[in-house]
């Protein structure tokens, strides 16, 4: 049996949940999300309690029930919490500002990096090495995150770049004389 997959998922008051037809459909206070999952898995609703269980012992089955379980709970952690990811710029005149619908990003180029998000994604700046990306979808805003790192990620002799915060760049030595 599955770890995860046979953990219950905790239905809050003020959420609604429609599976029908392979696709899982969440209503909550922040938004509305869907998203496909396997139709050969079994959900049933034990109250307030939604459980995930499968039709056979197959390896596919046992692989899909897990992540059946993640995906519907994460719908459902997303339209009444949402998801954020933190970003951090280190480096000598890197910095990142907020300009209209989206952020202006410095970081050692010849021309600044104008990035607009998508919709549904916000971006706060509360320093100028610092932002934040927050969302009611978890992997847009993972998707979202990694596409900003992207413009410059961390290198490994400086750690200049933008990365994750919390994120240790493993360095390497520079060039010896000699």
């Amino acid at each position: 049996m599955s770890r995860i997959g046979k953990l219950p998922i905790p239905i809050p008051p003020n959420v609604e949940v429609n599976i029908k037809d392979g696709i899982a459909r969440v209503k909550g206070p922040k938004g509305e999300l869907s998203t496909l999952i396997n139709k050969e898995m079994i959900i049933e609703r034990e109250g307030d309690k939604l459980v995930v269980k499968r039709p056979s012992d197959s390896i596919q089955h046992r692989s899909m029930h897990g992540l059946t379980r993640t995906l519907i709970y994460n719908l459902i952690h997303g339209v009444t919490q949402g998801y954020s990811k933190s970003l951090e710029i280190v480096g000598v005149g890197y910095k990142v500002e907020t300009r209209g619908p989206g952020i202006i990003l410095n970081t050692g180029y010849s021309h600044p990096i104008f990035f607009i998000p998508p919709e549904g994604i916000k971006i706060d700046v509360p320093a100028p090495t610092k932002m934040t990306i927050s969302g009611i979808d978890k992997v847009l805003v993972g998707q979202v995150a990694a596409k900003i790192r992207s413009f410059r990620p961390p290198e490994p002799y400086k750690g200049k770049g933008i990365r994750y915060e919390g994120e240790m760049v493993r360095r390497k030595a520079g060039k010896t004389a000699g």
